[in-house]
């Protein structure tokens, strides 16, 4: 069995891609822009490299499916990167074929406001994929780069769908019909992301999970059986959007970038600004035994068990991280 977390964006250290071979986490989908122009996110590219450069037992670069399988042969983690933000593309549809050259497999079209290419899930009104993105959409399939709605508003992520012919990923959300928050997903968009064959990474951050810190295992592995249910075993995974040992201060990045001078607390409140407290069972990769015992335990079996761990994301980027 292959273990992927699709969506994780740590504080990045030799502790915590240590932590990930002592998991078994053979790839990681980690978020290297949020709000970055093209040229700041070359050089969290660089950066990146120095750490594959300085850890090459423990990490390397991955590109393909099949570097997730190379990653667990030699005990080692594949890295993918992704970006929360159509940021690093600006107003130029070339960028995108350069970001995925660069090693971007996944790009979120609208990271909570409206960009130039969707509406995020925060803003009143959705208007839908815009006519950048629709031609954004066409070349990201042309090349191989994943169109990931996690952040986006329902009309943008169902048009997003039917515009889109390659699957879409929602990398790191829940069911709205378990815990309701904003960038929870409907049961309308779960089913066409299913039947479309795309792809949901279930997520541990609290403000996403019922009763926050304190829900329960068992509430979240019964919630992915559910969903199993709705959208089919064959199109989930795990994108637990983990945050290990970031400041607040990067909080207030990912939510407010340079786009307002004010704090928006999202979906906390101004009592609660930084990172809420992460669930008793799951914090960080040392953790993801109890979430494939507490799914055994809620009645998947070991094959579905192991294709919600990992096996599932391994097939999806078996088909979409190349050319169409």
């Amino acid at each position: 069995m292959h273990r992927i977390d699709n969506l994780q964006y740590a504080n990045w250290s030799e502790k915590i891609f240590r932590e990930m071979r002592e998991g078994s986490v053979d790839a990681v989908h980690v978020t290297i822009t949020y709000h970055e122009n093209f040229r700041e996110t070359v050089a969290n590219v660089e950066k990146w490299n120095r750490w594959f450069e300085r850890y090459p037992d423990l990490i390397f670069q991955g590109r393909i499916g099949d570097d997730v399988r190379r990653a667990k042969k030699e005990g080692r983690t594949a890295i993918f990167f992704g970006f929360q933000n159509p940021s690093p593309i600006e107003d130029d549809i070339g960028l995108v074929e350069i970001c995925h050259t660069l090693g971007a497999r996944f790009m979120q079209l609208t990271y909570n406001n409206q960009s130039l290419l969707a509406t995020g899930c925060y803003e009143a009104e959705d208007t839908g994929v815009t006519r950048m993105g629709k031609q954004v959409i066409k070349e990201m399939n042309r090349v191989g780069l994943v169109i990931d709605m996690s952040h986006s508003a329902e009309r943008s992520t169902l048009e997003a769908m039917e515009v889109s012919e390659r699957p879409i990923a929602i990398t790191h959300a829940n069911p709205s019909f378990w815990h309701s928050a904003l960038r929870n997903k409907s049961d309308d968009v779960l089913k066409a992301l299913g039947s479309s064959g795309g792809m949901l990474g279930f997520s541990v951050y609290p403000h996403h999970l019922k009763d926050g810190t304190n829900c329960t295992l068992e509430s979240f592995c019964e919630m992915i059986a559910k969903t199993a249910d709705l959208m089919g075993i064959e199109n989930i995974g795990i994108g637990t959007d983990l945050c290990q040992d970031q400041p607040d201060s990067i909080v207030e990045w990912m939510r407010v970038g340079r786009w307002t001078k004010e704090i928006d607390y999202g979906e906390g409140s101004a009592s609660n600004a930084g990172f809420p407290q992460m669930p008793s069972w799951f914090n960080g990769n040392l953790d993801f035994d109890n979430i494939e015992r507490g799914l055994l335990e809620a009645g998947l079996s070991e094959a579905e068990v192991a294709g919600v761990m990992g096996e599932n994301w391994l097939r999806f980027y078996d088909k979409n991280f190349g050319p169409a």
